[in-house]
């Protein structure tokens, strides 16, 4: 008797596929998800256990189909000859699995680290002693149409994840560690110093650009909130597993997000004049 987590069809080997095949339809080479077989074994294995048919390759195929493609658990089903109900567990347990990573794949800079950080920055756009640029996409579409989870997401200049908050609003004031941009540039330095900000800033833009590529489900998420949560917390790891294993993306899903203009900043920059004094010694001593 097939339980009703079973496969329809036989297990989905990795070698029926060609490399481009594997990037094309799970966004990762071979070698790639064998990484994540590995790394993911000790939490899925028990699924493997109760069906007596998924095997842990089989649950992270399915599970990657549905992150690259997002589209309905049954037609995902249907494209990896599963049932329905599987899909539906299979991207529960390893979007769960690998939420529960994020505090290993995601994390600011080392103190090792924070000096090639802030060159890797300077390199992008001459911003001096800049770690990281944060940023908000909104994610999860609920049933009245609406986007209703704000991730932030804080990206280094190599688009590696670096700090995610999978539940909050954003809100950037300037604050002597959080650099702004001038709402007016009323001296060439302060325009000088805005042109600098957004092209460094261009990094967290194209890291919402990549992410969204990578894992189409990103585009048009729906779920439950706290599945959807998952389901990111999941895309959010697996980016950075790819990026540091310089997994290629299609060069069709690889441009960069329209950069703007640097001369008008984001509405929501409300600065005031008692935390001005760190972005104006920047601006007098670097630009």
């Amino acid at each position: 008797r097939i339980s009703s987590l079973a496969l329809v069809c036989c297990s989905l080997p990795l070698g029926k596929y060609t490399t481009e095949e594997l990037y094309v339809r799970f966004r990762f080479g071979k070698a790639d998800i064998e990484y994540l077989v590995n790394l993911l074994r000790p939490k899925l294995q028990h699924r493997t256990q109760r069906s007596h048919s998924l095997s842990v390759e089989d649950q992270i195929l399915i599970a990657l189909r549905f992150y690259a493609c997002g589209t309905f658990y049954q037609v995902v089903g249907h494209y990896m000859g599963v049932v329905k109900s599987a899909v539906c567990d299979v991207v529960r347990d390893v979007s769960i699995a690998l939420a529960s990573l994020v505090n290993e794949f995601v994390s600011f800079s080392k103190d090792n680290q924070i000096a090639q950080a802030k060159c890797s920055f300077f390199l992008l756009g001459n911003m001096p002693n800049t770690i990281g640029a944060i940023d908000c996409t909104h994610e999860f579409i609920n049933r009245k149409g609406r986007h209703s989870i704000n991730v932030q997401l804080v990206c280094d200049a190599d688009l590696i994840i670096t700090n995610c908050v999978v539940k909050l609003h954003g809100a950037y004031p300037l604050l002597p560690c959080l650099m702004t941009p001038f709402l007016t540039a009323n001296t060439p330095a302060q325009a000088r110093f805005n042109s600098a900000h957004c092209r460094a800033r261009c990094a967290i833009e194209r890291l919402n650009g990549v992410l969204k590529r990578r894992f189409a489900c990103l585009n048009y998420l729906r779920a439950e909130p706290q599945k959807a949560c998952n389901i990111t917390l999941a895309c959010i790891v697996l980016h950075n597993i790819a990026t540091k294993r310089n997994v290629p993306l299609r060069a069709d899903n690889d441009a960069p997000e329209p950069l703007g203009d640097p001369n008008q900043p984001p509405a929501f920059c409300q600065n005031k004049q008692t935390r001005r004094a760190t972005r104006d010694a920047i601006v007098r001593h670097y630009f």
